[in-house]
């Protein structure tokens, strides 16, 4: 245990050290962000604010500007382009929220919680509309190419997803399928604009976009492990909320792969009760209603070894993600990459 904690605390240095030599061009990322929130309507700054500030950990951004940098380009460009990605996955998360029914987002009441899904649907588009002007205005047709493909992906994850809702027949070519589209594509996407700025050759841009590929189903990965592993004060949302979604993520998968017929059988019942209690209170089933019949779910999960069967996968994912940039250069943007890339499948949150 004690030399777990000292691996921890020496992750935890690592990324820090990596990320607090951009912070910098993070805090210029962060005055970018907020200029985008000016508007005749006056919800849009308040909301804004209440989205940006809460404390996310801006790892698109900096995946924009190491890969920029890893590229030979460290020129204004990459903090507006950061900012254009930080906005799109802060319009996707505000629009994730309201198609969950989510009242919490990082320990803080969910913008729909708040001012309601109306205008949080509508302050989702603003957020779309102001990251792709800012992706227009910078005028290359490529990185206009790759952000519009990442959207179209994106929306198409979601979509895939929720036709498989509450299924205990979801497979892993399916889920793996959703969570590339919903989850890889954008940190790949932030990758490769990186290294589209630093005007690279085709080979070397394919790499840094496959790290980031790569590095993105690690972090979705771990995001399943801890919706059965941690507490609400540690992942900032209700436990379990994914399966009180429907969501069928690996730790789940696999465990119907292994359990018995019967034990299948009653996690089958299960969702459907969930799917049940979610039409009936208009979207997320009320934990209190489902908790019983949920920790039975969470308990074979834990028998089947759900959680550290995906936990090594995203090891795997890791690995793949940095034997994609094992051929740059060594710096100090490569020696940063591979910490974002391990603290991927390390943190707690």
């Amino acid at each position: 245990m004690a030399s777990s904690q000292t691996s921890d605390r020496l992750l935890r240095e690592t990324i820090g050290n990596a990320f607090a030599r951009i912070a910098p061009d993070l805090e210029r990322v962060e005055a970018a962000l907020r200029d985008t929130l000016e508007s005749r309507a006056a919800l849009i700054p308040v909301l804004g604010e209440h989205l940006l500030s809460s404390g996310g950990k801006r790892l698109r951004p900096a995946l924009v500007l190491l890969a920029a940098e890893l590229c030979g380009y460290v020129g204004p460009r990459r903090i507006e382009l950061a900012a254009a990605l930080e906005l799109l996955h802060t319009a996707t998360l505000l629009h994730d929220d309201i198609v969950d029914l989510a009242e919490l987002r990082r320990g803080r009441p969910s913008a729909n919680a708040i001012w309601g899904n109306r205008r949080a649907v509508l302050a989702g588009d603003f957020l779309y509309a102001r990251a792709s002007s800012i992706v227009v205005e910078d005028g290359n047709l490529e990185i206009v190419e790759s952000y519009a493909r990442t959207i179209r992906v994106m929306a198409e994850g979601e979509l895939l997803q929720l036709e498989h809702s509450f299924d205990v027949d979801v497979n892993e070519a399916h889920y793996y399928d959703v969570i590339e589209r919903k989850s890889a594509t954008l940190l790949s996407n932030c990758c490769e604009i990186g290294s589209l700025l630093g005007g690279v050759t085709r080979g070397e841009r394919n790499r840094i976009a496959e790290y980031g590929r790569q590095l993105g189903l690690a972090f979705q990965l771990r995001d399943d492990c801890l919706d059965y592993d941690a507490k609400v004060t540690e992942l900032g949302k209700q436990p379990y909320a994914d399966l009180r979604e429907g969501k069928i993520t690996l730790p789940l998968i696999l465990t119907l792969k292994r359990c018995r017929v019967a034990e299948r059988d009653h996690v089958a019942s299960v969702l459907k009760n969930a799917a049940r209690l979610a039409d009936e209170h208009g979207g997320l089933a009320p934990l209190e209603a489902a908790e019983l019949e949920i920790a039975t779910v969470v308990e074979l999960v834990e028998r089947y070894r759900g959680i550290p069967d995906t936990a090594r996968r995203a090891a795997d994912h890791v690995a793949r993600a940095l034997e994609a940039i094992a051929p740059f250069p060594d710096s100090a943007a490569r020696q940063a990459l591979v910490a974002a890339a391990e603290f991927a499948v390390a943190r707690d949150r």
